[in-house]
């Protein structure tokens, strides 16, 4: 199962960031994501198949 998720998405995952937010913005895919936390800027390398599990909603940018 491949989710459609493009640069500029803003994906909400099951468990949430230290700082509150489960909102994170996509800036980069491939074999990893790099997100951005909405709520404090915090940018993380996560494998693929992990974001594809833990997500629950996808904001498209328009």
């Amino acid at each position: 199962m491949t989710v459609d998720i493009q640069v500029g998405d803003v994906v909400k995952l099951k468990k949430q960031h230290p700082c509150g937010s489960k909102e994170w913005e996509v800036l980069r895919i491939g074999a990893d994501f790099r997100l951005k936390c909405q709520g404090c800027s915090h940018q993380i390398m996560i494998a693929r198949r992990l974001v594809e599990k833990n997500i629950r909603e996808i904001k498209k940018n328009n």
